[in-house]
């Protein structure tokens, strides 16, 4: 109980940290530039305090459940040295996690002209086709940086000759979305579990970079589908913004989601439980108190995501639709670009898979790498690709202008920075855009674009594509500069220790005169 007591004060704090700053930034628009409707406001700020209880929660939940639950299986199912039970496994638990993904959900339904079925199946499998491939380069120690080569090179070669101009940001866009709030946790886990089997010393480094290979599946299927479909009509797909006129209506709007997310994430946990229910029964590694322990943790992950995503679905996704509108109908309409910044910087922040990510690094480099300066690059990350988004929005430039140069810079970064970094770098684009930028950035994009009179297939999505890339190109500069720093330590250690016995004989020297 008392570790309980402590948890939920450490987390309560880092949650209001990250949740307070969005706040203050949205009220200080509403209150000043951007005026919205009373309904929108109530309804937002109604969205962040199911916002902070539900981040609460899931934070505490990951580290008692998800946590232990993937690196258990990871190491289980790499112990068993059956190469076959390695690759079915691994690709039906990609597979099973994404199809249920909620954010996956919100994307499919965007897109007019491809059944929401047929979507989700295609990324599904790429999702579980690359975990596949993820699994088999650790464990048979291949460069990451080899691979993020040759598919993102198979990637762009699809999308500059093959792929219609209005499907790319949604392919993109793809690759962000399914690595969510269930999928990331879980993921991450179960690859510091297989590494730990490793003994070697690149398994450290080789424990990340399962999210970063699971972000290119979703980009190459949906791609294959864009050579198959057309995009429809792209008139209708900003959604109606909702005016509540009392407080019963209030309550109906949040009562009403409720139920849906409730069925969604309890979709989204079922196949990790049944999972690793077989798991156990095989094994029988776990004592009792563990499982308590697991499973009251699985109980506080699944209340989250259900007040989080209700939360930010009904509060968050109306008020940034309508301040994207409010700005862009601004006589100096350029402002969205350093508003659009700032909000990127703090809005990182509150993704739930955010704090999964910085705590598991800091811990794996035991505090080399701390959360707060993963925090602080990501946040930098994000800030730069909402402003090309919102340049994108006032331009319509098209976004490979943006992507070819920006992936250019962080694959040939690679070859500079070392294999852990690259790994978490790419790990961290597709944490940095989960359901936050889905649910507020956004639709703050479309409302501005919708107010421009844009085309929102075209220049408005692509903003998740973009928040993935930038954190590619930040933490790998990051790298860099540790890389340097390092350097130079060694450098100067090297030269001390070999003037001291230099000095030594000098004295000696001088003694003997």
């Amino acid at each position: 109980m008392q570790f309980l007591h402590s948890k939920f004060k450490e987390k309560f704090t880092e949650t209001l940290k990250a949740v307070l700053p969005i706040l203050v930034i949205v009220l200080f628009l509403c209150f000043t530039i951007a005026p919205i409707p009373p309904s929108i406001l109530i309804c937002f700020l109604i969205g962040a305090v199911l916002l902070v209880v539900g981040m609460l929660l899931f934070n505490v939940g990951v580290e008692l459940s998800m946590t232990p639950i993937g690196e258990r299986v990871g190491s289980i199912m790499t112990k068993s040295k059956n190469l076959l039970i390695v690759v079915v496994v691994s690709f039906v638990m990609g597979f099973a996690i994404t199809i249920s993904e909620p954010d996956l959900q919100v994307l499919a339904q965007q897109i007019p002209s491809i059944p929401n079925l047929t979507l989700i199946l295609a990324v599904a499998i790429g999702v579980g086709i690359f975990l596949v491939f993820s699994i088999l380069r650790m464990l048979l120690g291949i460069p990451l940086s080899y691979l993020l080569v040759l598919f993102y090179g198979i990637i762009f070669v699809l999308a500059i000759f093959f792929v219609p101009r209005d499907f790319l940001a949604i392919a993109f866009d793809s690759g962000g979305v399914t690595t969510g709030p269930m999928t990331v946790p879980f993921i991450m886990s179960f690859g510091i579990g297989i590494a730990a089997i490793r003994s070697d010393r690149h398994a450290e480094d080789d424990s990340f970079g399962l999210v970063a290979m699971g972000s290119i599946g979703p980009i190459l299927s949906v791609l294959i589908l864009g050579m198959i479909f057309k995009p429809g009509s792209t008139e209708q797909v900003s959604e109606a913004i909702p005016i509540i006129d009392n407080t019963v209506d209030l309550w109906m709007l949040f009562a009403h989601e409720f139920p849906t997310y409730i069925k969604e994430i309890a979709l989204s946990v079922l196949p990790i439980i049944v999972f690793y229910g077989i798991v156990q029964i095989i094994a029988r590694d776990v004592n009792r108190r563990t499982l308590i322990k697991i499973a009251i943790g699985m109980v506080y992950t699944y209340v989250g995501l259900v007040l989080f995503l209700t939360g930010v679905n009904v509060g968050f996704m109306p008020a940034g639709n309508y301040l994207g509108q409010t700005i862009a109908d601004l006589p100096y309409f350029w402002i969205i670009v350093p508003i659009g910044m700032i909000i990127g910087y703090f809005i990182v922040l509150a993704e739930p898979a955010v704090f999964v990510l910085t705590r598991q690094v800091e811990e794996m480099t035991s505090g080399a790498i701390s959360a707060k300066a993963m925090g602080r690059s990501l946040s930098i990350g994000v800030a730069v690709s909402v402003g090309l988004a919102m340049i994108r929005v006032l331009t319509g430039i098209s976004i490979l202008w943006f992507l070819i140069p920006g992936y250019a810079i962080a694959l040939l970064l690679t070859f500079f920075v070392s294999k852990l970094f690259t790994a978490i770098a790419f790990d961290s684009g597709g944490v940095a855009s989960g359901p936050m930028t889905a649910t507020f950035l956004l639709p703050f994009a479309m409302g501005a674009c919708e107010a421009l009179g844009g085309n929102i297939i075209t220049d408005a999505f692509g903003i998740v594509a973009m928040v993935a890339m930038t954190p590619l190109i930040t933490i790998q500069a990051m790298g860099l500069v540790y890389k340097i720093k390092d350097s130079r330590l060694r450098k100067e250690a090297l030269y001390q220790k070999i003037s001291a016995p230099s000095d030594m004989y000098g004295d000696m020297e001088i003694i003997e005169l």
